[in-house]
């Protein structure tokens, strides 16, 4: 499986509303749906059945529940060895459990990723420098 297959794969879901908890293509998606949506099409069902969670994930306890089952399942890498295809998994502030994924689409100067946001659906994005910062891990789907 290459980064351009998964890149492809990701960016046929640009569009589809964001509705959480929601992975399917064209009706509604979250981050977290995207990444599940992109990972039945392109390796087959889905590992383990997904919890119901807050939009919040775990803040108030502080767990790192997403982060947890990024390394369950994807292989993690260093930040700085990007790669398009990537799963990029955020922190939205400093000190906050890590809980938005996208998947990276280009990199270098033109650095962009895929990814579903609340009020915007799924869309791709600029990865610009206040964006690179929130950045907490970077995963690769398995071989």
């Amino acid at each position: 499986m290459t980064g351009a297959l998964i890149v492809e794969t990701a960016r046929s879901w640009i569009g589809t509303p964001y509705l959480h908890q929601a992975s399917v293509k064209a009706a509604g998606a979250d981050c977290l749906g995207l990444i599940r949506g992109v990972w039945r099409e392109l390796i087959s069902a889905e590992p383990e059945r997904i919890p119901a969670y807050s939009p919040d994930w775990s803040e108030p306890s502080g767990r790192e529940d997403l982060l947890s089952a990024a390394q369950r399942w994807l292989t993690q890498k260093p930040l700085c060895a990007e790669a398009a295809g990537d799963v990029l998994l955020f922190r939205m502030r400093d000190g906050a459990v890590a809980k938005h994924l996208g998947i990276a689409a280009q990199t270098g100067e033109s650095a962009s990723f895929v990814h579903a946001y609340t009020g915007h659906g799924v869309v791709e994005t600029p990865l610009s420098a206040p964006w690179r910062r929130k950045i907490a891990a970077r995963f690769e789907f398995p071989s």
